[in-house]
Parts: C-alpha cells; structure tokens; sequence
C-alpha cells in the first residue's frame, strides 16, 4: 500500500469568492527528490446494495472510499483506476470477489498506514480482534490506538476494517454505521465456507 505524503488544497479566490470545486480538484503535492507537483482528483457516486459510495482517486490510485446519503455531483472524466475499483466493488457485492487489486493511495500518519496494512491481511469472512491487530503492531498496549486508525481508514471495505471487532465479538463503530458493519459481515459470511458466525 502506497502511501501519500502532505497535501495541500488550492484555493481560487476571484473577486474575494472562494471557488469550490465538488467534482474535479486539484492539490499540490510535495514530494522529497521531486518537489511540488499538481495533482488531478476525480469522484464518482455509485449506488450498491449497501447504499451509495463515493470513490475518490487520483490518476493512478485510490484515495478513499466513503459512505454517502444521496449521490452526489461526479467528476465528468474518470481515470481507469476509478472505473476498475467499481467493476472489483460490484464483484464484491456480487459475491465474487474476495480480495481487491488495486493501487491505494490513502493519506494518514506512518503508524496508521501500519494498521491499515495489518488489516488488510484480515482475510475475507474472517474477523480479527483490535487486540489481535494491536499484537501484530508490537504491543497490546496499541489497542486503544488500533481502534482510532480503524476509524480513520479512509478506504472502507477495500482496507476492510469492518472485519475487526471486539474481543468478546461486540461489533463496535463504524464509519458507515453498525448497520452496515453488520451488513458486510453477513455477506461475507454467506459467501465463504465458514459456517459459523463471524461474531
């Protein structure tokens, strides 16, 4: 998983009104040995069985995934990755795919870019512990730390932290909501071969 470095949003400032750009935007990029460079975001509303997820990428990546009342207003182009995170998404709810490749890209502190990978490995129809991630990241101690970069996973479902649950099997917040934490461990268990409840 690839991560993002600082970002900074430009602002278009024209006879003393900010411009808002809701579809297509661009931000400033630094990079060490590179310098600034611009870059091109591009967001889609898709509706799923879930309800509706709007997609965020850049030319190459996938930035974020987030859950959506309504659709809202998207991008009139869309970079290949976009287009190839839907067709892997509607795989997934279709029952069909259990594991994403896609090129990520979310922004987030080193220590929560460790979590992140951590629970990437949680496979499909599986559940982990946030002790069980705090282990793995070096101590126990972490597990209140382990829940705070679980709730800040920008790219839900794809980085499947809905998958990690309390110790004695409580499912705890999430982003989306417990309904829809519910929801996705449920599908996933219809479509694996465990035969137990996940929680």
């Amino acid at each position: 998983m690839e991560k993002c470095h600082t970002t900074y949003c430009i602002q278009n400032i024209q006879n003393a009104n900010v411009i808002n750009y809701t579809t297509l935007f661009t931000k400033i990029r630094y990079l060490r040995g590179i310098g600034f460079f611009m870059e091109t975001h591009y967001i889609k509303y898709y509706e799923f069985p879930i309800g509706w997820l709007k997609i965020t990428t850049n030319n190459s990546h996938l930035i974020a995934v987030s859950f959506s009342d309504e659709e809202g207003e998207s991008s009139e182009d869309l970079a290949p990755v976009l287009i190839d995170t839907f067709t892997q998404l509607t795989e997934y709810f279709e029952g069909t795919r259990k594991s994403f490749q896609i090129k990520l890209a979310p922004e987030g502190t080193d220590f929560q870019h460790k979590i992140w990978e951590l629970v990437e490995k949680v496979p499909f129809g599986e559940t982990a512990s946030y002790l069980d991630i705090a282990l793995q990241s070096g101590s126990e101690k972490n597990t209140r730390a382990v829940g705070l970069a679980n709730g800040k996973n920008p790219i839900p479902i794809i980085i499947p932290c809905h998958r990690i649950i309390g110790t004695n099997g409580k499912l705890t917040g999430y982003a989306g909501g417990l309904d829809k934490k519910r929801w996705l461990l449920l599908h996933e268990q219809k479509h694996s071969t465990r035969q137990n409840l996940l929680f």
